[in-house]
């Protein structure tokens, strides 16, 4: 099973409405710049491309906006964002809190479809040796994994969102950054401890994550 797959089934591609699926299938390109930043985003085109109707796109396009992935300007369009690498300590400062609070509500409320979606990933983890894309796919996977073990949807979109732009940037600097098979890996351990419920280990390896993160792109910036 590749991490396209495994992705589509952990973060609910094929579920929810079409708004949903939209939504998804629209923020995977933005966040893995597929859509550059700055590009210029037609809905007609992409509901074309994907197979949906207009209207799940035009919401699915409201919510990303909100999201501050895409822009719209009054007669001039709708635009992806600009990747702003200011923001890099921003959203640094979240994750540090919310990521190892996300990892501890996971050890301690993991059930038996979270557990089997986390051995199903440690799994894959152990095989992947892929291009740049597939890890980032992987590591975009293994995130939301997360979060859906902690059974908390506020916290779960919140991550999500901050995961999203985090990742943007780190997509940014893909050619600059020969390190991400390994940052990608460091998620073994941390999906261990979720599994085993160890609480404070898992807070503590997914805070190390975050910062060593922040601190691998300040490293080419």
């Amino acid at each position: 099973m590749d991490s396209s797959t495994v992705a589509g089934q952990s973060a609910g591609q094929g579920s929810g409405t079409l708004a949903d699926q939209a939504y998804r299938a629209i923020s995977d390109r933005l966040v893995t710049l597929q859509i550059r930043p700055g590009e210029p985003i037609n809905d007609e085109r992409i509901a074309a491309e994907l197979g949906f109707g207009r209207t799940p796109v035009r919401e699915a396009l409201k919510r990303l906006e909100r999201e501050s992935l895409i822009v719209a300007y009054p007669r001039r369009g709708t635009f992806a964002t600009e990747v702003q690498i200011a923001d890099l300590g921003h959203i640094s400062e979240v994750r540090r809190q919310l990521e190892p609070l996300a990892a501890g509500l996971a050890a301690r409320r993991a059930g038996e479809t979270d557990r089997a979606v986390l051995d199903r990933l440690l799994a894959e983890l152990a095989d992947a040796s892929g291009a740049g894309a597939d890890l980032i796919r992987l590591d975009m996977t293994l995130h939301r994994a997360i979060y859906a073990a902690t059974r908390n949807p506020y916290l779960e979109d919140t991550l999500i969102r901050y995961d999203n732009l985090a990742t943007r940037i780190w997509c940014l600097f893909l050619d600059r950054l020969p390190g991400l098979a390994g940052h990608v890996h460091e998620h073994g351990p941390l999906l261990r401890a979720i599994m085993d419920g160890d609480a404070e280990k898992a807070a503590a390896l997914a805070e190390g994550h975050v910062e060593g993160f922040e601190a691998a792109i300040r490293s080419v910036i």
